[in-house]
């Protein structure tokens, strides 16, 4: 087991916690009371009471075997769409690293693509961006919207998520996860049950990796899609700040920026947390902002927007960890 010492501001009058002792061996990291903001977007919350970063997809499934019963375990990927509260993370928090970060190209040898298609066998912590990009380099089209989707491919598969036209849904082959136990599952388009900007498959379970599919395409054309999907975002998005991404899912038959701006929400602020001017529906810290900040401004949000068109939104930015003062734990 490798043990992390205690790093600067890294709370070193707390204990790790009574089960630290007894989680197994592994080949990766562990560390108590390891910080969390610096990992997401956002740059905000509390610490995770244990980090876990396994080195593979082996390593994981051992430790979901042995842990001790009870422990709560939690995966997070890049943080581009995660808000952690100030009182941090129970139990542990396993942040998938670059045993999970490989391309590979597929299906052209292995005789297993269909209809022209070409595979992508990807990590869960592989890059929208680099998947898209490792794809433009071998001639293929259809994975080009990646390329605006920030994160990983673990939280895309999640969230099925989705711009510019396309979703995750539409060019998956397969997915890997694992379950608490540890058991490995390979999972079709239709057992992933997927809906917008969600899928079915239990919270508690940990994507490890999945099939994409491509198909030959004219690097110009592709270079020009790519060109295009940045400047959009560019244009339309606050990408330099410190945000999460889209912070409420569409509803039905709406747009969430639509809703916010017509009750009157753009440039809204609490604390250091404001509502863009740029975008409204994305939260933005402006430097100053806790984690409890940006969640009851995004509560705000909602409760404007259902008094004024009747319309409930619901957070697309994940959420995780307890309220209360960073590193003094707090309550649900």
């Amino acid at each position: 087991m490798a043990v992390l010492p205690t790093r600067p501001g890294n709370l070193p009058d707390r204990k790790p916690p009574e089960w630290f002792g007894r989680l197994p061996p592994v080949r990766g990291s562990l560390s108590a009371h390891a910080p969390l903001a610096g990992t997401t977007w956002f740059g905000v919350g509390g610490p995770a009471e244990v980090m876990f970063r396994p080195a593979d997809a082996d390593d994981l499934a051992a430790f979901l075997v042995a842990r001790p019963p009870g422990v709560p375990v939690t995966v997070i990927g890049v943080g581009s769409n995660l808000l952690i509260r100030d009182g941090g993370v129970p139990g542990v928090v396993i942040r998938l690293g670059r045993g999970f970060a490989d391309i590979a190209l597929k299906g052209a040898f292995a005789g297993i693509a269909e209809k022209g298609e070409r595979l992508l066998v990807c990590g869960a912590a592989a890059l929208g961006g680099n998947i898209a990009l490792t794809a433009r380099n071998a001639g293929l089209t259809g994975l080009e919207f990646l390329s605006g989707i920030p994160g990983t491919l673990g939280g895309a598969l999640r969230m099925n998520a989705g711009a510019y036209g396309r979703e995750i849904k539409d060019v998956l082959v397969a997915a890997e996860a694992l379950d608490p136990e540890g058991g490995r599952h390979i999972l079709t388009p239709a057992d992933m049950g997927f809906g917008y900007r969600r899928c079915g498959i239990p919270s508690d379970w940990s994507f490890i990796g999945a099939t994409l599919a491509a198909s030959h395409g004219e690097t110009p054309a592709i270079d020009a899609r790519m060109f295009e999907i940045r400047a959009a975002r560019e244009a339309s998005q606050p990408v330099r700040s410190r945000t999460g991404g889209s912070t409420f899912a569409n509803p039905p038959g709406h747009r969430a920026w639509e809703l916010i701006d017509r009750a009157g929400c753009r440039g809204l602020t609490r604390g250091g947390a404001m509502i863009s001017d740029k975008h409204c529906n994305f939260l933005i810290n402006t430097g100053t902002a806790t984690a409890a900040d940006l969640e009851d401004l995004g509560e705000e949000v909602r409760a404007r927007v259902l008094d004024n068109s009747g319309v409930a939104l619901e957070w697309e930015i994940r959420r995780i960890g307890v309220r209360g003062c960073q590193g003094n734990g707090g309550t649900p």
